[in-house]
């Protein structure tokens, strides 16, 4: 069944512009590989526009045709989506060096890339003994602290279809590895309004994240640090600290854009 055009056309907006990026989101929400139908059920555009805007990203490398005639997206946005995360970093890390300053430890930075986090910036800890992740680093969302952040702003019937594709692997054995369980998680995480990630992507590792609200991309920053010291910081003293500069890089991030 159709369910319509996400968002209708802003004044001063290029109606094709909106409509290709429209396609080319509904495309990553799917996990990088739709068919036409598919688009045309969630957009709500007709299948001869999908057509030939679809083509033309073909032509350009932005998008590519597979084997079963279902379409996936193409290899040149890897560079824009680097300079994109490069650039996002650069804005994130003078809030996260004033979280590490304020906790003592690792300050992290991740966006929501499919069914993984994506880790964008980082400012380790001062300590000799603390958490370190790599710029560029992967992981299953459903095990991190930063992961279930952002789910938690996402309406639960999203949160289903993005946990369907993947298959909930355990990291520790501490890991939610069910949908349901999951669902009851993220409900905790709204009203609380921070998720904690209790060894359940590396064990001994403790980490506290909030969303940052607003963001183009799900977003969300973090500290992590070893168990022993991360159960010293008080959650009602530090969340207050992350959501306020949560909320001051998505200012940020709205004025450039």
């Amino acid at each position: 069944m159709t369910t319509g055009p996400r968002r209708a056309n802003q004044g001063g907006g290029v109606q094709s512009v909106e409509r290709t990026f429209e396609l080319l989101e509904l495309m990553a929400d799917a996990g990088g590989e739709v068919a036409l139908s598919e688009l045309a059920d969630k957009s709500g555009l007709p299948l001869p526009t999908i057509h030939r805007i679809i083509r033309t990203l073909v032509n350009s490398g932005y998008a590519r045709q597979q084997p079963s005639r279902r379409y996936a997206l193409g290899p040149r946005l890897i560079r824009l989506g680097e300079t994109a995360s490069r650039a996002l970093g650069s804005w994130a890390r003078p809030y996260l060096a004033e979280l590490t300053e304020v906790t003592g430890e690792s300050a992290n930075m991740a966006v929501l890339d499919g069914t993984q986090i994506v880790y964008v910036a980082q400012v380790p800890s001062p300590h000799s003994m603390r958490m370190f992740t790599e710029v560029g680093r992967r992981v299953d969302a459903h095990a991190t602290a930063v992961g279930k952040a952002v789910m938690a702003t996402m309406p639960a019937d999203e949160v289903t279809q993005l946990l369907s594709r993947t298959a909930m692997n355990p990291q520790t054995e501490r890991t939610i590895t069910d949908v349901e369980s999951m669902q009851e998680e993220l409900g905790r995480i709204r009203e609380q309004g921070y998720a904690v990630d209790d060894g359940e992507q590396e064990v001994g590792v403790r980490c506290y994240a909030v969303a940052v609200p607003g963001a183009p991309a799900g977003a969300g920053i973090s500290i992590s640090g070893p168990e022993g010291r991360m159960t010293r910081i008080a959650a009602d003293e530090i969340i207050p600290v992350m959501q306020r500069l949560a909320q001051s890089l998505s200012t940020e991030l709205s004025a450039t854009a």
